[in-house]
């Protein structure tokens, strides 16, 4: 089977069942010999930066000799982005392959796509015998096809409302959701979450006898202000103290995925028993794999991309513009789902652009053009249609010149067509 042959087939046969809930997952895996229980590790959920806090962990592991296995989703430009094993995406035809051999049990319990995909990383990780899995959570939690898997660690990263189709529009609501991954007993690392939402995770965190790490009083990391995209920061937990680490993932909201991937993998090593060291530390630091989140794409004119795909991650992502580029106009390249708040995320963007090139991505979930449009200018900020993002890409460097600074994202669909299209003109 050809790449495009089983893409076309996971989409069509499975994507349209999305709906929440773990029996078929759970009767999938059983009869799989549930993989999931030969695993250990990590297990990470959250609005946003949940992959950020993921790709931290990898390197954390891989500069300790862990053998390691992560997996995130969605892709950006291939598929075989969602699972890697000692930091390297796996061969597309191993993972074909494994799709092959069980297609039939995928049949019998009308696994959907992100159930079929978190299945074959299940398969292939206790195939590998990692020492170490890294888990993203795809949607909410509690109802998750991640869940059946049992951590070392727990985190979750950010509350906020997102996907409020499925996952309704109340913020309490939301952190329950979330919260559905704690287990009984195992260690809870939180990010940076409100006390409304922290309130209800924490409940539930007492219930199961979860000792909680909160972001802020057990595990700090604070930053001095510098104009450099990565600017050092310290670290605290307990008794663990480090200065001036620096990490290669750029943005003010990084510092605490990072500060909270740290203290899951301190604790995670504490609890079993393992060495870690500070020197491997700030090397795995500086060798974080995460392509799309302030992303330096290209230079002559600067193309920074990043997968801010709702109004929380967009005001991190601002915040960064804010620091990195005081008082300037930046042009922007921009698609945005109609799922989202895009009426919103536009007028935050309005306020720090020059001009705004607009497109609609390939997914069938994207704003039209029109719709984005008529937001950009009831800013009073001039909007360029465009056919596709590649078009709004090649269009908005002909307009920033060599000197020129152009952001572009709203999606994370986007920025798999942005990193495309540089490297067809590469």
């Amino acid at each position: 089977m050809e790449y495009q042959e089983f893409i076309d087939l996971i989409y069509a046969r499975y994507s349209g069942n999305v709906k929440l809930g773990l029996e078929r997952m759970q009767g999938l895996l059983e009869d799989l010999g549930n993989p999931q229980d030969r695993l250990r590790g990590f297990h990470v959920a959250g609005t946003n930066g949940k992959g950020s806090v993921c790709a931290t962990l990898e390197a954390l592991c891989l500069a300790h000799g862990f053998r390691t296995g992560l997996n995130t989703s969605p892709h950006l430009v291939n598929y075989n982005e969602r699972i890697r094993i000692m930091g390297q995406e796996l061969p597309i035809d191993e993972i074909i392959a494994t799709f092959t051999e069980h297609s039939n049990l995928f049949d019998k319990w009308d696994a959907s796509f992100f159930e079929i995909t978190t299945a074959i990383a299940f398969i292939l990780f206790a195939r590998r015998e990692i020492d170490v899995a890294v888990i993203e959570v795809g949607l909410g939690g509690r109802l998750d096809a991640t869940n059946p898997f049992k951590p070392d660690v727990s985190l979750i990263t950010t509350i906020a409302l997102d996907h409020i189709k499925t996952l309704g529009g109340d913020i309490k609501v939301i952190a329950g959701e979330k919260a559905g991954i704690i287990k009984k007993g195992i260690p809870l690392i939180l990010g940076e979450i409100e006390p409304e939402p922290r309130a209800v995770i924490e409940a539930k965190a007492i219930t199961l006898k979860s000792p909680t790490f909160i972001h802020g009083e057990d595990w700090k990391v604070s930053f001095e202000k510098s104009s450099a995209p990565n600017a050092s920061f310290d670290y605290k937990y307990k008794d663990v103290c480090y200065k001036g680490l620096r990490s290669n993932l750029i943005g003010d909201h990084q510092v605490t995925n990072v500060g909270q991937a740290l203290t899951a993998f301190i604790i995670f090593c504490q609890n079993n028993k393992l060495k870690y060291s500070e020197d491997k530390i700030r090397q795995a630091l500086m060798n974080i794999n995460w392509k799309g989140r302030i992303q330096l794409l290209e230079e002559n004119p600067t193309v920074i991309i990043d997968g801010a795909h709702n109004v929380h991650g967009l005001k991190a992502l601002m915040k960064t513009l804010d620091r990195v580029y005081p008082e300037r106009k930046l042009i922007f390249v921009i698609s945005i789902l109609a799922d989202k708040n895009y009426p919103e995320m536009l007028r935050m963007i309005c306020q720090k652009a020059e001009k705004v090139f607009v497109a609609q991505n390939t997914s069938q979930r994207a704003a039209t053009v029109k719709e984005q449009i008529v937001e950009v200018r009831k800013n009073n900020v001039e909007a360029i249609a465009c056919d596709s993002v590649a078009d709004a890409l090649r269009f908005a460097k002909e307009a920033a010149g060599k000197d020129g600074v152009i952001v572009a994202g709203g999606s994370l669909f986007t920025v798999g067509e942005l990193i495309s299209a540089s490297q067809n003109n590469a």
